[in-house]
């Protein structure tokens, strides 16, 4: 297979845009121990890709592939993975103790359907075949609320561009945010974007599937509202 990257590599003097802290943080033996042990058999490197990505070799099997993107602690991903055991969730993080963590619960579950990338998320995007994802998943994603930051906001129109084109038709790529003024730029630029259709015309529903975090609580109970934002590929 091979990968259409609408991105195109820019030259080597400028400097991409990350839409991410690198985060390393403490870790507990626990974290640790399942790190060194797992790391090896469910981890992926993004910065040692060296050519097209396939989710295949890396699963072992065929079958539909969802990208969760800043999965966190993973307690999230790790949920929807046992509850949906006919797809892949390849989840992608920069955290390591979230790395770790969901590593852990991985093992602890036995789910043989999650594997866990470390680095950039838009770098194993464009190493992706086009139309190799049945959803994308960016749940929480740093705000970037000062002005100047905007510009390092995940969903933006050639961010989102790229995304979509890795979507197989019909796939679904779902935003959730607590930061109002994000959450209607996530819409104006999902809205604005010719190959996605909004599934409800508006903000959506909270799904059943999508499980409530330690992070959504503490918004919750800080008085802030949830918006999740579903589109489909034409």
């Amino acid at each position: 297979m091979t990968s259409v990257d609408q991105n195109p590599t820019p030259p080597a003097h400028v400097a991409r845009i990350r839409t991410f802290h690198p985060r390393r943080g403490r870790m507990s033996d626990r974290q640790r121990d399942a790190l060194a042990r797992l790391w090896s058999a469910y981890g992926l490197e993004i910065a040692d890709l060296d050519g097209p990505f396939d989710p295949t070799a890396l699963f072992g099997r065929r079958a539909p592939l969802v990208l969760e993107i800043g999965s966190g602690m993973g307690d999230a991903t790790a949920a929807m993975a046992a509850a949906d055991p006919d797809r892949h969730y390849l989840a992608v993080e920069v955290h390591t103790p979230g790395i770790a963590n969901l590593l852990e619960l991985v093992e602890r579950h036995g789910l043989t359907n999650v594997r866990v990338a470390r680095g950039d998320a838009l770098d194993l995007v464009r190493a992706m075949p086009a139309g190799s994802l049945d959803a994308v998943h960016v749940f929480f994603p740093d705000p970037w609320p000062k002005a100047r930051h905007h510009k390092r906001r995940i969903i933006q129109p050639a961010h989102v561009a790229l995304l979509r084109s890795r979507l197989t038709p019909g796939g679904t790529l779902h935003c959730a945010t607590d930061w109002a003024e994000y959450a209607e730029s996530m819409r104006e630029t999902l809205t604005a974007d010719p190959e996605l259709v909004d599934v409800h015309g508006d903000y959506a529903p909270r799904p059943a599937h999508r499980p409530v975090t330690k992070f959504e609580r503490r918004a919750l109970t800080a008085g802030r509202p949830i918006f999740d934002l579903v589109h489909r590929r034409r």
